[in-house]
């Protein structure tokens, strides 16, 4: 399968990029737990984080936004000494926060799939990239939604971040024309 550049020779990745990558999220629980993974992933490599998703699971209590919203110190320093995550008290402190702004985002919109997925008019954005060097690390829709997630309370949600949060969850379909799944998720297929 010719995928997109990207997802390498690791059947782990590859398995992202085949399966999860890019397809449309409508999912409460999964939209957290990418925020907090990519908020994670934050001068790492996502390959890093997607190695360490079941330990972050288990250590997050699946990613329940309930449950992390009330962590207190001890669960703070319990994360703080689980060698199976990527251990950074300002990320694991901003998971807290960034979970009582989600629950807020939940109550005021109905979902947070609704509140997210308003940015793209409910509807995957299809872009027809050639190479990799067109894809952008962010645009103006993710400086939109950083910028009102941070006016609500969340870190580690800057326009890349939440690009990266885009490209994961299919709100913009950047896989390649070249790349099966590009036309698997609506885009167009390549000309010629």
């Amino acid at each position: 399968m010719p995928r997109c550049p990207w997802a390498g020779d690791d059947p782990l990745y590859q398995d992202y990029h085949d399966r999860e990558w890019g397809v449309p999220l409508h999912h409460e629980r999964r939209h957290f737990e990418m925020l907090i993974l990519e908020g994670f992933q934050a001068g790492l490599s996502w390959f890093t984080i997607l190695k360490k998703r079941e330990n972050f699971r288990a250590a997050f209590d699946n990613f329940d936004p309930h449950k992390v919203a009330a962590y207190g110190a001890d669960k703070i320093e319990a994360l703080m000494k689980d060698a199976g995550i990527v251990r950074n008290r300002r990320k694991i402190e901003a998971a807290k926060a960034n979970a009582r702004a989600f629950l807020a985002i939940q109550e005021e919109f109905g979902s947070f799939d609704q509140y997210i997925w308003s940015f793209v008019e409910h509807e995957p954005v299809q872009h027809a990239f050639q190479s990799p060097g067109e894809v952008p690390a962010q645009d103006e829709t993710s400086r939109r939604i950083s910028k009102d997630l941070k006016k609500r309370g969340m870190n580690f949600v800057g326009p890349t971040i939440i690009y990266a949060h885009m490209q994961a969850t299919g709100m913009v379909n950047d896989h390649l024309v070249s790349c099966p799944r590009h036309a698997e998720l609506g885009g167009a297929a390549p000309k010629g």
